[in-house]
């Protein structure tokens, strides 16, 4: 088994839990089918590819490693000719998520972490809009499930978060089968069809945990340069 972590960091992302044509809000934390949306593009699959339900199959799991603002805006649309409305869409701003995707095919591993890296269409981070803050960063882990990847790594904050904030634990939400023994929820969030005149999606079952912040390295070489800079200017 292999598995890929992907560190998702923008000024943006939205991860939408419901559409409508007035509203879409966001969820707190990158969805399973967002993040197979972004694979899907990487590897070059249009939108009626079937092959992009076989990555269902991927095992997943997500860490909030910096908590986002919410952010509000608003559009006018013109629907039809002398017909505007004003809808709403929601985001997230500033946060830093690591996504952990492994499978027992590899290849498939090595092949999307390749494509990452070289994408066939243009990436986004829940939106068309919402571009990654540059190339993704990526690692491959062996041997290791993606809830056991993400309670090792480090923590993937900014700096200047770390330095002001204090929390003592991440949160993890993975495929409930990746978590044993705790309390179990359904999200409508495995890929169906991404056409756009057929989008569906079925349920799929998720299960969370917490990492304490105490057992992850928290201070980086970026955060010793940051607490050096502030010891420099007195702050410290």
């Amino acid at each position: 088994m292999k598995t890929l972590t992907i560190k998702l960091t923008a000024p943006l992302q939205s991860y939408g839990n419901e559409a409508s044509f007035a509203r879409r809000t966001t969820n707190d934390y990158p969805t399973k089918s967002a993040v197979i949306g972004m694979v899907a593009a990487a590897l070059g699959y249009r939108r009626t590819d079937t092959r992009i339900r076989d990555l269902n199959a991927l095992k997943f799991a997500v860490r909030i490693d910096q908590v986002g603002r919410s952010l509000t805006d608003f559009q006018t649309v013109e629907w039809k000719q002398g017909t505007r409305k004003i809808t709403y869409r929601d985001y997230i701003q500033d946060a830093i998520f690591v996504v952990a995707l492994s499978s027992t095919d590899e290849s498939l591993i090595d092949d999307i972490s390749f494509a990452l890296r070289h994408p066939k269409f243009q990436l986004f981070l829940g939106r068309r809009a919402n571009v990654p803050a540059g190339p993704l960063q990526t690692q491959i882990f062996t041997e290791e499930t993606p809830v056991a990847v993400l309670q090792h790594l480090s923590w993937q904050a900014a700096p200047w978060y770390q330095h002001k904030q204090h929390p003592t634990k991440l949160a993890i939400i993975a495929d409930a089968e990746l978590i044993a023994d705790q309390q179990e929820a359904l999200v409508k969030d495995r890929v169906e069809s991404f056409d756009q005149r057929d989008r569906r999606y079925s349920f799929r079952a998720i299960s969370k945990t917490q990492v304490a912040v105490a057992n992850l390295k928290t201070e980086s070489a970026d955060l010793d340069t940051f607490h050096d800079i502030m010891a420099a200017l007195g702050k410290e």
